[in-house]
């Protein structure tokens, strides 16, 4: 049986780029999303892309989807942690509750995921988990300070579980994307969106199947021996 792998934020942008490419890989795959049923109802597919819902900053909601899981589909090999959200504005004009939720979401989902798999990871001595950083957490930005730390927690928390895996077969890994063409970025102001494609040594946004591949790869036998990392899919406009 093909390999199971589990896809947060997994029915729109980057993260259905994600499905679909593991998909059409021969993964099956389960797509988590928060609430936009539509969109998950366009993701699905019959055999390959399975859709639920629940909320990742909820610890108790990913242990049972993981059980839920896993019970209908088999074990949980891969994990692709892209669940994500903004809630912008600067340090003086942001509420508790917006660092919070950003927190809790973007990097809280990674421990509540990591949490429910890992031990079955370790009892098969098998797993991949890729965590979606970004160029914001290796670089910062203005009016992200909620946004910028919990992405870079993202990468320091993949170097951390990277080294309790490796001897047991399992890798942990991040990919840090830069500005893709996805909604999000479509709702930037178009002089903004000027100037930050100005800024991009490619002189382009990145297209969201080609974060989608750089995670087929990471989850491949073929990425065995990579561990720890983060890789960079930005177009030049950050090389860290």
């Amino acid at each position: 049986m093909s390999r199971l792998a589990v896809v947060t934020g997994g029915t729109r942008g980057i993260g259905r780029a994600i499905s679909e490419r593991l998909a059409d890989a021969g993964y099956r795959v389960a797509a988590i999303y928060a609430g936009n049923r539509a969109a998950a109802d366009e993701c699905a597919r019959e055999g390959s892309i399975f859709c639920y819902q629940w909320d990742v900053a909820d610890y108790e909601a990913c242990t049972a989807g993981i059980a839920n899981i896993e019970a209908a589909h088999g074990p949980v090999d891969i994990v692709v942690n892209n669940a994500g959200i903004t809630r912008d504005g600067t340090m003086k004009r942001m509420s508790p509750e917006a660092w919070k939720k950003v927190i809790d979401v973007n990097l809280g989902g990674c421990y509540n995921m990591a949490s429910a798999v890992w031990k079955g990871m370790l009892e098969r001595k098998f797993g991949r988990i890729v965590n979606i950083g970004s160029i914001n957490g290796q670089a910062g930005q203005y009016g992200q300070v909620n946004y910028a730390a919990a992405k870079s927690g993202i990468h320091g928390f993949t170097k951390a579980l990277a080294q309790e895996g490796a001897a047991h077969g399992i890798t942990v890994n991040a990919i840090a994307p830069g500005y893709i063409d996805t909604d999000m970025v479509a709702a930037v102001p178009a002089n903004v969106l000027d100037k930050i494609i100005a800024g991009i040594p490619v002189g382009r946004l990145g297209q969201a199947s080609e974060i989608a591949r750089g995670v087929h790869f990471l989850v491949s036998d073929n990425a065995g021996f990579i561990t720890g990392s983060t890789l960079s899919i930005n177009g030049g406009q950050h090389m860290y």
